[in-house]
């Protein structure tokens, strides 16, 4: 009889199946997918870590958190810059003095601001495009934020929560690391590595749905830990969630750069993919004769079977209320699925921690 059936190897699932084995107890993680590691995968092809479902770098304020992965796999710092392209024309991305210099043609920092603040929208935001136009103002975000955002969630920025554009900083120095904490990197070996650790001597079954025979894999365990979408678990019966989801395109290219950056985001609602991925730029200094980029583009999660994004308008808040609103002990919930929101990976991290850690008794 096993403890705990853990659904689900990505982030969340490894690191509690992870603590709770620690404390003696019996873990199996189960997997729909034919691998380890959930979005984090990454596959070595000539050398080089491919992130198999988009960009993924490990970012912390938390030395706790930070020493826990590096537990698993020495990371490798590195600094994310991200260029937009928006009509051939490149910008730096998050919005910093660079970014503006470049839109205004000029380098007077008090004359950018005046530019901006008489762009602004002056009243309280209730939507992420009156967000977006109270933080940079009409041309920054008619450049570099619209056209983007109407392609990745497939609506008018008018109609989405204010809530996705205030992860994005703006800056007042020329600062083009996109993120602002203090531990960033990337496991030095890929993150497939790091997870085959953090799982090191607990059962894993992968290629296997738990929803293929639920009911019998439910009393192989006194607890289940489910990661997966919580709309599923209970089969819909207060209806579906939303979500958005990613289709993406890989290229072997017989060169030895394509773009010059790890990633580029294109701006333009026309062009149909949001970004490319050059691979080899997650590491310093990198060499070979080939490169491999990803193209990614925005797809109808009903299109691909695989959810990425929460659209945490009120219509589905409102059903997520009600899923949980409904208890039953053996079952615990985690991750960005299951809890319907966006985590960063160390937020993730951070939360099977502290749920994991809720369990106090030592088998």
């Amino acid at each position: 009889m096993l403890d705990f059936l853990v659904v689900g190897a990505g982030l969340f699932g490894s690191v509690f199946a992870r603590e709770m084995t620690d404390k003696g107890y019996k873990c199996l993680v189960i997997d729909k997918r034919d691998h380890i590691g959930g979005n984090c995968y990454t596959e070595r092809i000539d050398g080089i870590d491919v992130h198999k479902y988009s960009v993924h770098v490990f970012h912390t304020n938390s030395e706790k958190i930070w020493n826990y992965v590096n537990r698993f796999m020495e990371f490798e710092p590195y600094e994310h810059n991200v260029i937009a392209n928006h009509k051939g024309t490149l910008y730096n991305l998050p919005f910093n003095l660079n970014t503006f210099s470049q839109l205004f043609g000029t380098t007077d920092v008090d004359e950018i601001k005046n530019i901006i603040e008489n762009e602004r929208f002056k009243g309280e935001p209730t939507n992420l495009e009156e967000q977006a136009l109270s933080m940079v103002g009409r041309t920054v975000y008619e450049t570099l934020i619209k056209g983007y955002t109407t392609k990745q969630w497939n609506t008018d920025p008018k109609n989405l929560p204010k809530s996705i554009i205030t992860r994005i900083p703006v800056r007042w120095d020329y600062n083009n690391n996109y993120f602002n904490d203090t531990y960033q990197g990337i496991p030095k070996d890929g993150y497939t590595k790091m997870f085959e650790n953090l799982l090191d001597g607990i059962d894993v079954l992968l290629d296997f749905d738990y929803f293929y025979d639920r009911e019998k894999l439910d009393k192989m365990a006194d607890r289940v830990l489910y990661t997966g979408p919580i709309d599923k678990f209970y089969d819909y019966y207060y209806g579906e969630l939303d979500y958005r989801s990613l289709k993406f395109e890989q290229h072997t290219l017989q060169q030895k750069t394509y773009q010059g950056c790890s990633q580029m985001n294109f701006t333009e609602a026309l062009i149909k993919h949001t970004r490319i991925i050059e691979h080899k730029f997650f590491k310093a200094n990198p060499g070979g004769k080939t490169t491999i980029i990803t193209k990614e583009f925005p797809a109808n999660y009903k299109d691909t079977g695989d959810p990425f994004y929460p659209i945490n308008n009120d219509q589905n808040m409102l059903v997520l209320s009600k899923y949980k609103q409904i208890k039953n002990s053996k079952y615990l919930f985690g991750g960005r699925l299951a809890e319907y929101r966006y985590y960063d990976m160390d937020q993730s991290v951070g939360s099977a921690l502290a749920k994991s850690g809720k369990i106090t008794t030592i088998k």
